[in-house]
């Protein structure tokens, strides 16, 4: 495994440019007897760096992101993550599953580098690369620390997440939207159960992230569903797309947002390996679909953006909210007990 040629580019929250992330010396590698973390190798890290960049020529709508986590025991088949780990000579496919690495000092760190003068509150996405509540946060905590620090610097963020255990970091968030924007998403592309085991085989089912929504509802807190991904042929047909958003809609979602299956190089090989084990007769459909690179053909995805966002019409949710960002304001003592009544609104950029 390599640590050391992982180069860290100057970095506007630091200031400075070091020769790699991290070093061979800082580097702890552990095994944990539990069920849950059975045939899992951790390999905890104190990262010099934190707060990444996102590439400009990336379709993201964001600019940075925090990552506490390498790999994903997850183990989506489709994860777009998967080639980073390659940059480690770690396998992109079980590799990626069961090979994790664990920035341990990442919320002193970020807190750190969240008070630096070079840094400018801007946003931060966090569970855009790989989860930040996998399995692993159960055991490290790494996300309370996080938010702590982002809270405490009134540092906007989003989440998105297909954990539950979110939900323990709920007073967290609350605090943290009182002093700044705070975005919530949880991904659910399709209901099927079949194709959920098979294909998100790590992940808790669709409907138990659907029960994340609507608790985080009941608690006043504002959650959005990124539909992704929709996967062609298997979970994209219109009476599929129907009882997915209506599941979405019925579980309290403030928006959806789809997201058709998209598969770089790293993941690509990966799913295609599971596609031809468990459904061979479409291989030669997804090549013909994906001949042109990463992404379905651009009539495809608008195709089916237009009927999620029709069947959301119907339903009476929208897409998500891209707009400016938002503050909640700190009640005023006279008025604190009215608003303890009013939702707190996050929203996911």
């Amino acid at each position: 495994m390599r640590w050391d040629h992982l180069a860290d580019e100057t970095n506007p929250a630091r200031g400075t440019a070091n020769p790699a992330l991290f070093g061979t010396e800082a580097v702890t590698t552990r095994t944990f007897d539990t069920p849950e973390f059975r045939g899992i190798t951790f390999h905890e890290v104190r990262a010099r760096s934190i707060v990444n960049q996102v590439p400009g020529a990336s379709r993201m709508p964001f600019e940075w992101t925090v990552n506490p986590y390498r790999g994903c025991t997850h183990a989506c088949v489709y994860c777009f993550a998967r080639k980073t780990h390659s940059y480690l000579d770690l396998d992109t496919g079980l590799g990626f599953d069961s090979q994790i690495v664990v920035k341990i000092n990442a919320p002193e760190l970020l807190r750190r580098q969240l008070g630096s003068r070079q840094w400018h509150g801007a946003h931060i996405a966090m569970g855009t690369n790989v989860d930040c509540y996998q399995r692993a946060e159960g055991r490290y905590r790494l996300m309370p620390g996080i938010i702590a620090a982002l809270r405490d610097h009134a540092n906007p963020f989003s989440i998105l997440t297909k954990g539950t255990l979110i939900l323990r970091d709920l007073e967290l968030l609350r605090q943290a939207a009182e002093v700044t924007e705070v975005g919530i998403s949880v991904s659910v592309g399709f209901l099927d159960d079949e194709l959920w085991r098979t294909v998100e085989p790590g992940t808790p089912s669709p409907e138990r992230r659907l029960d994340v929504v609507r608790t985080l509802g009941d608690h006043g807190i504002g959650c959005g569903v990124l539909m992704a991904p929709v996967i062609p042929f298997l979970g994209d047909r219109p009476e599929q797309l129907r009882a997915t958003v209506r599941a979405i809609a019925a579980a309290g979602a403030t928006s959806v947002t789809p997201l058709v299956l998209h598969l770089r190089p790293g993941a690509r090989e990966w799913f295609m390996q599971w596609l031809a084990e468990h459904h061979p007769r479409l291989v030669r459909r997804y090549e013909q679909m994906y001949a042109a690179g990463a992404y379905a053909p651009t009539w495809y995805q608008r195709r089916i953006t237009r009927q999620v966002h029709e069947l959301a019409a119907e339903f009476g949710i929208g897409p998500a909210d891209r707009g400016a960002p938002r503050r909640i304001a700190v009640p005023e003592p006279a008025t604190a007990a009215a608003a303890a009544s009013t939702p707190t609104q996050l929203t996911f950029l």
